[in-house]
């Protein structure tokens, strides 16, 4: 117990050091001390096993104990907070998590894509089991990706008591769970992927260069997509808005629960629909929830337009069905700036511009109306096919006022699902940007 203490807390107090780095990077400065520190602290854990989820499956399958996989992007600083809250062995989590097998599993090499079907840009997610390999349910948070300092657990600890729930329940509640179950992935593991095949084993190598020999979550993303472009010209528009957050429809939910209304969006699906604060949704579309997180899974294996059908509770009343309508290009209201799907997406539809969609004040001066187009150019990328807007003339700080023949008012998300969705490589985009008072004509190459 000591050994267990005393290990997660040198790991908590380096980790409370490099987090002080976050305004000038999204990594810690020294990446291999953190991963290694983390491997120091917990690998003999009295609760964790560390880097081997396939011995957890066999704990779970012998104790009977639902199985608890948390996927950490040890380097990436987001999720630091929650991270060590969940680690940290004093809090209310700790006899909760003891109900679990749990495991913390720190690369991506090797994971059993068939198994781990997450949101890949998050830098910190859990999947909740049974032994049997069938899934419970999910949970992620872009609340915590957003805020590294954040290490509320509470949203975290409601999923952990639902997952506990399920596990009650099955396999009489099996039907509950198809949903939840991921399709075939195109390869086995990352590591076998056509993409990074070439550049990663599926071990890491502890006796070399350790950094380089780890594929992030985020890689993931991208080897799947590069899988789809070697064999089509497009991108399906779950790859270009994966795991739309609930406020895509209109939905506020609120994080120390399961799914709960907190607001609701006037004029969208949600509101269309006659969802209202303080519901509490207790399925959708036959899934059971544990979180957020199964909210966006079921929004992102949605059609591009149609209906799901959520069952809601509110305070003192009946469950109640509520029939979400939603039409075609619902899914272009997902942000996906912040998500590193976008960096990839750039270097393809914008040739590694960084756009933004300039506010009312800042609109005014320039005289573009608060429905038109203005995207201000933040950053010209410089480097292999991020350096194409660069050599087609593009400027840090131009406004762009037309784009691919819009001129209405687009997020820089829209803006790249307008390209991709609707244009091949090779195709050349037409802009004009605002410069210094003038307008210039400007033309985009669409890449691969």
């Amino acid at each position: 117990m000591h050994t267990r203490t005393s290990g997660i807390a040198l790991f908590l107090a380096f980790a409370s050091v490099t987090t002080g780095f976050l305004s000038t990077a999204a990594t810690v400065k020294d990446r291999e001390g953190a991963i290694r520190q983390d491997k120091a602290a917990l690998e003999n854990d009295a609760r964790w096993i560390y880097n081997d989820y396939k011995r957890g499956f066999a704990e779970a399958g012998r104790t009977g104990k639902p199985l608890l996989v948390v996927l950490r992007c040890v380097p990436c600083l987001a999720c630091a907070g929650i991270d060590s809250a969940v680690l940290l062995q004093e809090t209310d989590l700790a006899p909760v998590l003891d109900q679990f097998v749990c495991v913390r599993i720190i690369d991506a090499n090797a994971l059993d894509l068939n198994l781990f079907q997450v949101d890949y840009d998050l830098s910190f997610s859990t999947v909740f089991f049974n032994g049997d390999g069938t899934v419970y349910g999910r949970y992620g948070s872009w609340r915590h990706q957003k805020d590294p300092q954040d290490k509320t657990t509470a949203g975290y600890k409601r999923a952990l008591e639902a997952a506990l729930a399920i596990h009650r329940g099955y396999p009489g509640n099996k039907a509950m769970l198809i949903g939840k179950q991921g399709s075939p992935a195109p390869f086995k593991t990352p590591a076998e992927a056509p993409s990074l095949a070439d550049k990663y084993k599926l071990e890491l190598d502890w006796d070399g260069n350790l950094v380089r020999s780890c594929i992030h979550c985020h890689q993931v993303g991208e080897a799947l997509r590069e899988n789809v472009l070697a064999s089509q010209k497009r991108l399906p528009l779950e790859m270009i808005y994966p795991w739309p957050a609930p406020e895509t429809i209109g939905l506020n939910l609120a994080p120390d629960s399961i799914a709960r209304v907190e607001s609701v969006a006037p004029k969208t699906p949600a509101a269309a629909a006659g969802f209202k604060a303080g519901d509490e949704i207790i399925m959708l579309e036959g899934q059971s929830l544990v979180s957020i997180a199964d909210v966006s899974w079921v929004l992102h294996h949605t059609p591009a337009s149609g209906e799901v059908v959520a069952t809601v509770r509110s305070s003192g009343s009946k469950p109640r069905h509520v029939t979400l309508s939603l039409p075609a290009g619902w899914r272009d209201k997902t942000d996906i700036s912040r998500r590193n799907t976008a960096w990839q997406l750039r270097g393809m539809a914008t040739g590694g511009l960084l756009l933004e969609d300039m506010p009312d004040e800042a609109r005014a001066p320039l005289g573009i109306k608060p429905q038109s187009m203005a995207l201000l150019v933040k950053h010209v990328g410089e480097y292999g096919k991020h350096a194409a807007a660069k050599a087609a003339g593009f400027r840090k700080d131009d406004v762009i006022t037309e784009f691919d023949g819009k001129s209405e008012r687009l997020s820089e998300s829209q803006a790249l699902g307008l390209v991709l969705e609707h244009h091949d490589p090779g195709d050349q985009i037409k802009a004009t940007v605002l410069r210094e008072g003038k307008r210039v004509t400007l033309s985009l190459p669409v890449q691969r």
